[in-house]
């Protein structure tokens, strides 16, 4: 499994260690916020809110420069449209990486 990190932050800052701060508090707090979100709307089955937040996870996943868990989470979502739980387990693999590499920032 591949490992999040901030090579795609420190383009986006070019060197201005304020940007890269401002970039990865923006995801320290919301990541958390989305990721409960997300296994809300699971727990009452909601494709459309699920959908929705695997939207909204999918803009960290690209930012911490996961491709390959990007093209994963598209799936997941795409899947979701058609009401089918395929790619859940890998997705949540992904939130898992993810919130365990968060906490070393």
């Amino acid at each position: 499994m591949e490992k999040p990190n901030l090579d795609y932050i420190n383009q986006l800052a070019r060197g201005d260690e304020s940007i890269k701060k401002e970039l990865i508090d923006v995801i320290k707090t919301e990541f958390p916020e989305e990721q409960k979100d997300y296994y809300e709307s699971v727990k009452i089955g909601e494709f459309k809110k699920i959908e929705e937040n695997v939207h909204r996870v999918k803009h960290k996943i690209s930012i911490l420069g996961l491709e390959k868990s990007y093209e994963i989470s598209n799936k997941f979502e795409h899947n979701l449209r058609e009401l089918n739980f395929n790619g859940q387990e890998d997705f949540e693999k992904i939130l898992v990486a993810i919130s365990e590499y968060i906490e070393t920032l």
